[in-house]
């Protein structure tokens, strides 16, 4: 037997071990012992993939802050070259992030993140010696290409890990991350673009070069540090591996872990994973634009330079204060569109104040109020996916395709905000209410719709005698299973 085939024979073994009392290996934990075990799984699991993913956004984003420390006079990018550069990157980042995720499924954790955090680190570093708009642009598209994996990989990871209502909060202090990378972006772009000149190299280009560097390093430790699944996590005993596979088999509801290609062609089959896609690129658009030219917006506000830099930090701050609120409330209760709903009511209002008045101190305060909006509803957006799709390969499936199709927003997001606009952008500031009218138009859908599906879905376990002690007859059926109940 192969090695390969060996591996697969053990995860199928553990995938299939018993859990109960009569294995003589299940220990039962109390709520104190279960929650002093989630706490031990945060602090192993958390902060190291929020790492990741703040420089992963750290380097999708900064080619706004190397606009502002010169990059489009030194590269002499003329009319739409700079929006053009921007906006390739989401083309192959949209295109890989599914068979990444399914690679994810076939590949250790622990090997496929690190190893695509050196490619696009590489890809990074090598950014800071293009010399025009040819060079910037392949750069750009390889950068797309190698990112890819890693925020849907991790959200999937997540889901493997927490049961449903566990996930948002755990998601939105991962996604803080992203605010966290406007923050320390913003600080670090203000402080490298002094080295300009040094080596003979402009001071944008030592911005993409020493925070490429910096995710090869991050990437290498990664190889060494990255858990993959709790049936193999070795910080934790074999009791509370148990406990913890346990208390997921039991929230799943026993559903299908292994790969089998039906359960891929559930998840493109359902007409639910397209309206999550719409939902979630509704909020993606004014994500992305609010990232790639949030210093653009400041600039024309009247900060120049280093001050426009330093004047992008507030917004994100309160982001991520409003993110990991939002996510930890969200998962209190239990709820998850109510809460799209309100951050994109939210958003819009910060955009009608940037459209209202040409003083500086009300477009700033619309830029912090469109921050507590977007960026809470990312993480509670990607949890309610994850909570309402069964199976783990059409859960990863599914949560690809809504990161991967929901990302072609990013090309829109590039070209709404142009410089004949400046410095109202009536037409950029447009466009995002009205892609988060979209998207509280859909999530309004969903909520009506999944209270419709679990109505019929109790109906029918009435009428059959559908009970637990038949869950085994559903296992393939994933969130389509009459015991399977959508969360609102």
């Amino acid at each position: 037997m192969s090695s390969i085939e060996a591996e697969k024979q053990k995860e199928l073994q553990l995938e299939n071990a018993p859990y109960d009392g009569d294995s003589g290996e299940y220990v039962h934990f109390d709520e104190k012992e279960d929650a002093r075990i989630l706490r031990k799984i945060d602090w192993q699991l958390l902060p190291f993939v929020s790492l990741l993913y703040l420089l992963s956004f750290m380097d999708r984003s900064n080619i706004g802050n190397a606009k502002i420390a010169g990059l489009v006079p030194d590269l002499k990018l003329k009319g739409l070259e700079y929006n053009i550069c921007a906006a390739i990157f989401f083309i192959t980042y949209s295109l890989a992030e599914v068979p990444s995720n399914v690679a994810l499924k076939l590949v250790k954790p622990s090997i496929w993140i690190p190893s695509i955090m050196v490619a696009w680190g590489i890809v990074m570093t090598l950014m800071g010696l293009v010399k025009d708009f040819k060079g910037l642009l392949i750069a750009r598209l390889f950068l797309g290409l190698t990112e890819a994996g890693l925020f849907p990989g991790v959200n999937f990871i997540i889901s493997l890990w927490y049961r449903r209502k566990e996930q948002a909060f755990r998601t939105a202090i991962f996604f803080s991350a992203a605010t966290l990378a406007g923050c320390f972006g913003g600080l670090l772009a203000a402080a490298i673009a002094k080295m300009d000149g040094i080596a003979g190299l402009n001071g944008w280009a030592w911005i993409f070069i020493l925070e490429g560097i910096l995710t090869v390093i991050v990437a290498i430790i990664a190889y060494f540090t990255m858990h993959d699944y709790p049936q193999t996590a070795r910080f934790l005993t074999e009791a509370e591996r148990r406990h913890v596979v346990e208390r997921l088999r039991v929230d799943h509801g026993d559903l299908a872990t292994h790969v089998d290609k039906r359960f891929f062609w559930q998840a493109i089959l359902d007409y639910k994973s397209y309206l999550y896609v719409i939902m979630y690129m509704g909020i993606l658009i004014p994500l992305y634009a609010f990232s790639l030219f949030l210093p653009t917006i400041v600039n024309g506000l009247g900060y120049a330079g280093t001050h426009a830099q330093l004047m992008s930090v507030p917004p994100y701050v309160g982001g991520c204060i409003a993110t990991v609120l939002i996510g930890w409330y969200s998962d209190k209760i239990h709820v998850r569109g109510p809460f799209i709903l309100g951050t994109s009511v939210t958003a819009i209002v910060g955009y009608v104040l940037l459209l209202s008045s040409p003083k500086p101190g009300v477009g700033y305060t619309g830029a912090m109020i469109v921050a507590l909006g977007i960026f809470p509803s990312i993480p509670v957006s990607i949890s309610w996916v994850g909570n309402n799709v069964g199976g783990d390969l059409k859960k990863g499936v599914v949560m690809a395709m809504v990161i991967g199709i929901g990302n072609l927003g990013g090309i829109c997001s590039s070209f709404v905000y142009l410089p004949k606009d400046s410095p109202r952008y009536f037409t950029g500031h447009g466009v995002m209410i009205g892609s988060l009218a979209v998207t509280f138009v859909t999530a309004s859908i969903m909520i009506i719709n999944f209270k419709r599906l679990n109505k019929q879905k109790e109906a029918i376990c009435m009428r059959d005698n559908i009970g637990e002690e038949r869950r085994a007859e559903f296992r393939d059926m994933g969130d389509a299973s009459p015991l399977y109940r959508y969360t609102f």
